[in-house]
């Protein structure tokens, strides 16, 4: 794997290697305008992953072509026996998202009567007892540095599977390497990032952090990314069944992965709707709490790990520049990292929140009037965008395919920009100028949609059906007696 670059004493061969970077590096930057900066109703148009109306769907669930979350499926009687590898277990404060997804589903599918088994590690990189909570079994088997030991981690498997075997077994992403993949009959990998999206993510943080390719030896990490991409095209049939969580990856996997179409589906995330919900006495709550002002013009918010490639450096300009002619804009910042500091010296305008517990989160997003996510990462799907719209808010976001395809379908929805600050100082103006009123009735649009295809529930409903299709063809078929 990879691109060996041999050093010569003769600086005249060296000539090849840099026209074959030199070379990479504009395909790289083509492929990454026309994808990530056409106008996203191109895809509508030409691909059956980009659909967004109801698709009247009829027949074999492994053909469907568009995210399972849109179907109405109905209960099932049979019970399922599934092993989960999962990077890490949500404890503790402040779990990131890929936590929060992982006990989020597996929580459902186990209060459906499914027998769960998830190894794992604990998030804290602690150590905990295991967790056996009636039909989830959550075994932590972590190295000396607290990340999954995969030997253990098989171990325990092997043990778990001796008695009454499993059905199906499921990674999330790589949790379960491509070479031990490979010693599984059926297993199932959902992709929460994948190096196309990835190579594209170093992209814009090379534009951002030297846009004129000044400072020597800036852009290796994207000359890297693309062998990264073939070995990761090489290894991925190691899988057998592919999962999505976003239309526009579902494309990748089958237009530039080459992965037969029938072994990929979407399914998109979902959060708990009983928790993050519309409620406009908590939001005022919150903000007499923290002292937003009761005469700020709109008030925005942001969550998540305030670092670099979550797109903070972005936010920090645009706002910064917003401030200067629209001085009644308020904006609440909930998380930790290097980035609170900077926020801090914004001034009056801002309020840096720390760290939320879960139980307060919903309560941060009913304070806002728009939900801003700046993340530099075109992978996957931030959880933020779905619990700020089932509170009933409007989002301002990058125009990533993954975003643009799935949840910000149309500007009924919310605001998109480049990921640029010109670009971004732009959406925000169009949001202030659009005022609280018009940003309310979008956030309802908004909730009605995440309430159709971004819950707990869909998403539960849409993997207890792709696992018992693996197992049995039978719950291939769509719709069933007892869909609705």
């Amino acid at each position: 794997m990879g691109l060996k670059h041999q050093t010569s004493k003769n600086s005249s061969s060296s000539l090849p290697t840099i026209r074959t970077t030199s070379f990479i590096i504009l395909a790289l930057l083509l492929t990454s305008f026309l994808l990530f900066f056409a106008p996203p109703a191109h895809h509508h148009l030409s691909d059956p992953f980009f659909q967004t109306e109801d698709p009247r769907f009829y027949g074999d669930l492994r053909e469907a072509q568009f995210a399972w979350n849109k179907l109405c499926l109905g209960p099932v009687l049979e019970k399922l026996k599934l092993a989960v590898f999962s990077k890490t277990w949500p404890v503790g404060a402040a779990p990131g998202g890929m936590e929060r997804h992982a006990s989020t589903l597996y929580t459902a599918l186990a209060a459906r009567g499914h027998e769960i088994h998830v190894f794992t590690v604990p998030s804290d990189r602690k150590s905990h007892p295991d967790i056996h909570d009636g039909n989830l079994h959550v075994h932590f088997a972590a190295n000396d540095h607290g990340s999954v030991n995969c030997s253990l981690a098989f171990e325990i498997f092997h043990k778990e599977n001796n008695g009454k075997s499993f059905d199906y077994v499921h990674t999330e992403s790589v949790s379960l390497p491509h070479w031990r993949a490979k010693m599984v009959p059926a297993v199932a990998v959902t992709w929460h990032g994948i190096w196309y999206e990835i190579m594209h993510s170093k992209l814009f943080e090379q534009l951002l952090s030297d846009p004129q390719g000044l400072r020597t030896g800036s852009d290796t990490e994207l000359r890297d990314a693309m062998p990264r991409l073939v070995d990761e095209i090489k290894f991925f049939p190691s899988y057998t069944q592919h999962i999505c969580i976003s239309n526009s990856a579902g494309e990748v996997l089958t237009n530039i992965y080459q992965l037969p179409r029938r072994n990929v589906h979407v399914i998109l995330n979902g959060v708990d709707d009983t928790k993050f919900v519309y409620d406009q006495d908590a939001g005022t709550r919150f903000r007499k709490q923290h002292g937003v002002p009761s005469n700020a013009s709109v008030v925005m918010g942001v969550a998540g790990r305030l670092v670099r490639d979550k797109g903070h450096p972005l936010l920090y300009e645009a706002f910064l520049s917003i401030t200067e002619n629209y001085p009644g804009v308020f904006l609440l910042v909930a998380g930790t990292g290097p980035w609170g500091k900077r926020y801090a010296e914004l001034g009056s305008n801002v309020k840096v929140l720390g760290a939320l517990e879960p139980s307060q989160l919903s309560e941060f997003y009913n304070a806002l009037d728009i939900f801003i996510n700046p993340t530099l990462r075109p992978q996957g799907l931030d959880l933020t965008l779905m619990e700020a719209m089932q509170c009933g808010k409007t989002v301002l976001t990058p125009n990533y395919p993954s975003i643009t395809g799935t949840v910000v379908i149309n500007e009924g929805f919310g605001y998109t920009f480049s990921p640029n600050v010109g670009s971004f100082v732009e959406a925000l103006e169009r949001a202030i100028k659009d005022g609280p009123a018009k940003l309310h009735k979008k956030g309802m649009t908004c909730k009605d949609y995440a309430t159709s295809m971004f819950t707990s529930t869909k998403m539960a409903s849409a993997y207890e059906r792709f696992f018992l299709c693996m197992k049995n063809s039978i719950y291939c078929k769509y719709p069933l007696p007892t869909d609705c």
